[in-house]
């Protein structure tokens, strides 16, 4: 009994035409002779977006100055120019005020999501994208995903100064790693909002410039700076309900180690509503684009 094996035969090799030089036979040659690679995965293609966002980082580290100067600035200036005026000490009103300088500063950064978002679109880099054999929202959420590195590293700036100047947290190391990361998620929920911004309006400067209009009244309406006790009855009343006013709340009794559960479970319920919206909606924008 016998068995015949049959082989294919390699596709035959290009040949030199007067339209087509060595050069470009050459490498159809290295293209035909090799298997075409699997296409990326989900999660490998998400991983390679938000590593790509770590890259502009490192090329382009002046685009950190505006998240890491600025709060800096506003701890040492608010601590000893207001510090005693406002709670007697210094160093009493750096242990109150650093927590909501820390969450400024992260929510700060989430704008500049949405203007890299914006920028990508405007350039057409997302269109370059596009063509790619890869999972449609990958550059969508890896670059979501690297920029909550840099919400992290901007919350890291403000706590390694706050402890320069002198802040001793009560909870510890573990205090404020807790209150770090509930701050990164809650950001990661808001940073959903700015995307949809980047993805409505026609460039950058425009993204900026209506990211800070709107955090801003928040973000100093809020229990960051003085206690809302101190303020008029309407505007104590908006402060208390305002979602940042909670956030700093739970971060600064993370730190102290009293914080409150019900405080926890409002910003992780915000968080995720901000994402349940705008995560869709930024989604659906960034397929039609």
């Amino acid at each position: 009994m016998s068995t015949i094996t049959t082989t294919q035969a390699p596709p035959p090799a290009p040949q030199a035409s007067p339209t087509t030089g060595a050069d470009e036979v050459a490498v159809r040659t290295a293209i035909s002779s090799i298997a075409r690679p699997p296409n990326a995965n989900p999660l490998s293609a998400a991983l390679a977006f938000g590593w790509r966002g770590m890259l502009k980082i490192k090329h382009v580290p002046e685009q950190l100055l505006d998240v890491t100067i600025t709060p800096v600035l506003f701890v040492v200036m608010f601590t000893y120019l207001f510090g005693g005026a406002i709670s007697g000490s210094t160093g009493d009103y750096l242990d109150y005020l650093l927590p909501g300088i820390l969450v400024m500063s992260v929510l700060f950064t989430t704008i500049y999501s949405g203007v890299a978002l914006n920028t990508d679109l405007t350039k057409g880099v997302v269109d370059r994208f596009r063509s790619l054999p890869i999972w449609r929202p990958a550059p969508l959420l890896g670059s979501l995903l690297g920029d909550s590195v840099r919400y992290v590293l901007a919350g890291t700036v403000i706590i390694v100064v706050g402890l320069i100047l002198g802040f001793r947290p009560g909870a510890g190391v573990i205090g404020v790693i807790a209150a770090l990361g509930l701050v990164v998620i809650f950001a990661v929920g808001m940073s959903w909002v700015f995307a949809t911004l980047g993805l409505l309006l026609r460039s950058p400067s425009a993204v900026l410039n209506a990211g800070f209009l709107g955090i801003f009244p928040l973000t100093f309406l809020s229990n960051v700076f003085v206690e809302p006790e101190t303020l008029p009855a309407g505007l104590e009343a908006f402060v208390e309900v305002n979602p940042i006013s909670i956030l700093v709340t739970a971060s600064r009794g993370l730190m102290e180690g009293n914080a409150q559960a019900g405080d926890i479970l409002i910003v992780l319920a915000v968080a995720a509503a901000l994402t349940a919206v705008f995560a869709p909606l930024t989604t659906r924008l960034y397929r039609k684009h």
